[in-house]
């Protein structure tokens, strides 16, 4: 497994009861993934030759994260390396450019987009957006703020972004400036009206079969992910299967192997439309660690060693997911103490991370048939651990 986070190591963690051996190709020996994993090779996944000699002797290999560049993988292709998934499909979640064309080839709904060559031309995407707005967006869609232009847009980095980097709210052209910066494609995209986010998480193999996870509701903070809660409530069930079929349709159109992880926004009007994409366990599906019959993790094992995929029905009515941040609590044990004696069905996982603030150093699993207490339970938890609450 080619990335040394959190991802890996509870990737690793799943491959173990199948007496699976991995190899890991990490940062630094203190990653995530490196503390736990037997076999670590420190290097820089940048460089062909550092990937060509960590791929010697793997059956397959696969990420944790998508920046291994796509001409890497391709020579790792040529070299016989089977690469799970492969660069045609990865690209994809590695250029947004790349994946808004390929979605609005195959017909998926997403928002309107382009790519943009700098601010002014920012600024005329925003007055594009507002122009036709009225008469394309139909009855709930925000096509701005009234702050004039067409503004607020967002404007992304084409490669490299994640929770929340690489990813501005502009609301005029003065603004627009910074995302130019970086040097590289920047796209724009109209600001959605939605009523909330949701994902939906499959898993292919390379043979074609497939499975869904229920669609999640997930709650960002900051441009972070917070709270994940499955099955996404108050979801019309016609809505969650199209969501599913969705998420089903671009991993077979996108030749996906491995777990894909689709992020959506719930239009104020009631539709779907496409975020992004991920191709790995993805946030969002860390609930079913404990909340699934098979987990993402186990699943994407699965898939990419060309094994019978697991069944993904959820164990409970309901699982929350809550994201533990780093805060001014380093003192776990005393923390483990007090939330282990008040919810003695609390699933804790940390990720071995130095705790600072605002970096994700764990989560926790709640489960059951109310969900409110399910919420508060998770919540609690994951507060107490970071040290926002202190009873």
């Amino acid at each position: 497994m080619v990335g040394g986070g959190q991802l890996a190591r509870m990737t690793h963690e799943a491959g173990i009861p199948l007496g699976i051996k991995f190899k890991l190709l990490s940062d630094t020996p203190q990653d995530s993934a490196a503390q736990v994993v037997s076999e670590v090779v420190v290097g820089d996944y940048r460089d062909l030759d550092t990937l060509r000699a960590f791929a010697r002797g793997c059956d397959v290999i696969t990420f944790d994260h998508e920046h291994v560049p796509t001409a890497h993988l391709r020579a790792l292709e040529a070299d016989g390396v089977p690469v799970r998934p492969g660069p045609d499909a990865l690209v994809h979640a590695q250029d947004k450019g790349v994946m808004r064309a390929k979605l609005d080839a195959i017909g998926v709904p997403c928002p309107r987009h382009r790519i943009v060559s700098d601010p002014e031309d920012a600024a005329r995407f925003a007055a594009e957006v507002a122009g036709d707005g009225a008469q394309n967006l139909g009855e709930g869609r925000w096509p701005g703020d009234g702050s004039g232009g067409g503004f607020p847009v967002v404007l992304k980095t084409v490669r490299g972004g994640y929770d929340g980097k690489g990813v501005w709210v502009v609301r005029s052209s003065k603004e627009a400036e910074e995302p130019f910066r970086a040097g590289v494609p920047v796209l724009a995209e109209e600001k959605v009206d939605f009523a909330r986010e949701l994902a939906a998480n499959i898993v292919r193999s390379p043979h074609g079969q497939a499975v869904a996870y229920p669609v999640v509701e997930s709650i960002q903070v900051d441009g972070v992910c917070d709270t994940v809660i499955a099955p996404a409530p108050g979801l019309d069930p016609e809505l969650a299967g199209h969501a599913q079929e969705l998420a089903l349709r671009i991993g077979q159109e996108l030749g996906v192997v491995g777990h894909l992880a689709v992020e959506l926004f719930e239009t104020a009007d009631g539709r779907i439309l496409v975020n992004e994409l991920a191709m790995r366990p993805h946030n969002s599906g860390h609930w079913t660690q404990d909340g699934a019959i098979t987990s993402q993790f186990a699943n994407h094992v699965r898939a990419v060693l060309d094994l019978p995929l697991g069944d993904p029905r959820p164990r409970a009515r309901w699982t929350v997911m809550a994201n533990v941040l780093g805060g001014d609590y380093p003192d776990m044990y005393s923390a483990y103490l007090h939330c282990m004696a008040r919810d003695p069905q609390l699933k804790i996982h940390m990720y071995g991370k130095d705790v600072k603030p605002g970096r994700k150093v764990g989560h926790v699993n709640t489960y059951g048939d109310d969900l409110a207490e399910v919420r508060e339970r998770a919540a609690h938890a994951a507060g107490y651990l970071r040290g926002t609450i202190t009873e």
